[in-house]
């Protein structure tokens, strides 16, 4: 039986009939044509689903869908100004952390929760922050780079 359920994401409101047993996944993807958070292990181990509820990360494939109903949900769509990239997004392409894509965006949304609580990581801070995080083409050297090339790119800023 299909109930109604009003979501925040990306800072838009959605109110979305939803079935009790729909995943937060199905809902971004297949609801609202946000094709950028991936499914690919289904159980929890790769952390490509990856998004952030309230800024915390959490794994859209294991989220039932009812329980973050007016939740604050970010997306990797809702990171981006317009055409203006997030710092992490364009520290991802200038240090060359991206290969394949599909781990993308949920290391980016996991980077980005560790900068909103740490804006001066260290390296073992970003391994920590990404360790629910797999990929498979990568030996994480660029993508630890990226992460912390952007959170100092992010203070520079923040301190003009």
């Amino acid at each position: 039986m299909k109930q109604i359920a009003n979501f925040i994401v990306n800072g838009k409101p959605y109110e979305i009939a939803i079935e009790p047993h729909m995943l937060l996944i199905e809902v971004l993807r297949e609801e609202l044509g946000l094709t950028g958070t991936k499914y690919s292990c289904g159980i929890g181990h790769c952390g490509a689903c990856t998004v952030l509820v309230d800024g915390i990360p959490i794994l859209s494939c294991l989220t039932l869908a009812a329980t973050v109903k007016d939740k604050n949900i970010t997306t990797i769509e809702g990171l981006a100004k317009g055409t203006e990239l997030h710092p992490l997004q364009r520290a991802f392409i200038d240090y060359g952390a991206i290969q394949c894509g599909y781990c993308t965006p949920g290391m980016i949304l996991s980077a980005k929760a560790l900068l909103d609580r740490n804006p001066a990581p260290g390296e073992a801070d970003v391994k920590q922050a990404l360790s629910g995080n797999l990929c498979r083409c990568t030996g994480y050297v660029k993508i630890v780079a990226a992460v912390l090339a952007a959170a100092e790119n992010m203070r520079k800023v923040a301190k003009v």
